[in-house]
């Protein structure tokens, strides 16, 4: 490929580069929650529950002959002590790279759609918009799916699949013969892929780590994404620069051989083979079993809400940036890297602990703190109060995701843990696109940042009020 570093050019990406984030804020959101719902699902390898479960902290206690007898855990720090199983490492480091990969490819596609529509801020959402509604539509199907079918051999055909879009769309760029529809078609495709990847990468992680490596396990996905949050967008502008759109979209399908090369090597236990039912009758066992599960079915609705109403934000700091703080590219940048920074240290700090304690307590009280901090941010107009309080919602982020997930997947059984993350991800990842279209509906009738701070208000004493009133969710630990 040709490299072009003209001044001109680079300036013109600097200049634009708030443009891309605004663009492609619907976009990230989904794909931040899914990886993040991805990284912190990894601890469901507990064995089939008893009829009368112990709390979950006992039986994360209660684990204590690991998987691996022969490793040396001495080579690893505590922190960092689930890499000391070979088949979560090489998973983590195929991650890690294919992450990367991803943002840059969604820096590179906001370009490319203001390019080919002179700047149009209604494609933009449109190609966001189809790149979220898999995740709603099709979450649900993949979860029934990876409880019928080898969760290796279809994680290897979607991982494929992703793959394969971004070549395609690489050769249609370098080509110069894309069009906007093509690029609409191409990221519903890919949400599609991703939808129905989902639940089996979910099922599939928890069995490469003991489970006393699980909590941590969590925090290490975590802390490797938000790396790559933060590492993605910046290697891709850079990029851009270098190779222009097409070399982002080709160095993104490089980058899932990283995960196609550890899915072929990881080895982990032979799944127990499920009796054959239909697909309506799986996915009606799926939605009854949740629905049985008081602490599971709690989760469930709080997640739900906070994917409604407080998680929406996300898709409007670009707005605070230019017109509420008026920092300009820069500044957007330095909001976006503290929100990471705080995903980072929330993970570390949950790395570093272990195992999370009276989850139900740190489920409401960390969650109903992100929503505080939420609020403070929409009504801020001081920038360095602004940049601490997106580090507050980050490492709120992490703490509440992290001990939704732990709780979620000790609560479920083997036989049924794909589809019930499959209703956890549809609510977790189909309901943001919504919640951001709310937003910018009641934005038209009162002021922006008087809408998102009354929705996560709204959704901060929901939190409190399921901690008042259920007592499955106190009870949680």
């Amino acid at each position: 490929m040709r490299m072009v570093f003209d001044n001109a050019r680079l300036q013109t990406l600097a200049k634009n580069f708030e443009r891309i984030r605004l663009a492609q804020s619907v976009d990230h959101l989904n794909v931040i929650i899914y990886h993040v719902d991805q990284e912190a699902r990894i601890s469901e390898a507990d064995d089939n529950r008893n009829p009368m479960p112990r709390s979950l902290a006992v039986e994360e206690a209660s684990a204590s002959t690991p998987a691996f007898p022969d490793q040396d855990d001495r080579r690893l720090p505590q922190i960092a002590r689930a890499l000391r199983n070979p088949n979560f490492r090489l998973f983590w480091s195929g991650n890690f790279l294919s992450n990367i990969g991803t943002w840059m490819q969604n820096v590179a596609q906001g370009w490319l759609v203001l390019t080919l529509t002179n700047n149009s801020a209604f494609w933009l959402g449109v190609v966001g918009f189809c790149g979220a509604i898999p995740f709603l539509l099709f979450t649900l199907f993949g979860g029934v799916i990876a409880d019928r079918v080898n969760k290796r051999r279809l994680l290897l055909v979607t991982q494929t699949a992703m793959m394969l879009l971004a070549f395609l769309l690489a050769a249609l760029a370098w080509l110069n013969v894309v069009t906007v529809w093509e690029v609409a078609v191409i990221a519903f495709l890919n949400g599609t892929a991703m939808a129905m990847n989902a639940p089996s990468y979910q099922a599939l992680v928890p069995r490469l780590v003991p489970r006393e490596d699980l909590t941590n396990a969590i925090a290490l996905n975590s802390a490797q994404f938000n790396m790559s949050r933060i590492l993605g967008p910046t290697l891709g502008g850079y990029a851009m620069a270098a190779f222009g759109v097409a070399g982002n979209f080709l160095l993104n399908g490089i980058s899932f051989l990283a995960v196609l090369f550890a899915l072929v090597r990881i080895r982990y236990p032979e799944e127990n083979k499920t009796r054959r039912e239909t697909m309506f009758t799986s996915f009606r066992a799926g939605l009854g079993y949740v629905r049985g599960q008081p602490q599971m079915f709690v989760l469930v609705w709080m997640i739900g809400v906070a994917s409604l109403l407080a998680i929406p934000i996300l898709t409007f700091i670009p707005y605070f940036a230019r017109s509420v703080l008026q920092v300009g590219e820069s500044g957007l940048g330095l909001l976006l890297a503290c929100s990471g920074a705080g995903a980072v240290l929330g993970a570390f700090t949950v790395a570093w602990q272990g195992q999370i304690r009276h989850r139900g307590a740190v489920i409401a009280f960390a969650g109903a703190a992100v929503m505080a901090a939420v609020v403070a941010f929409c009504y801020s107009r001081s920038f360095l109060l602004s940049e601490f309080l997106m580090l507050i919602e980050g490492y709120g982020m992490i703490l509440t995701i992290s001990s939704v997930n732990v709780a979620m997947q000790h609560l479920s059984s083997d036989e049924m843990r794909g589809r019930v993350m499959s209703i956890y991800g549809t609510s977790f990842l189909g309901l943001p696109p919504v919640g951001a279209l709310l937003a910018g509906e009641l934005s038209r009738h009162i002021p922006t940042t008087h809408a998102l701070a009354a929705m996560s208000g709204v959704c901060m004493i929901v939190f409190l009020g399921f901690y008042a009133f259920s007592k499955p969710l106190r009870d949680l630990d």
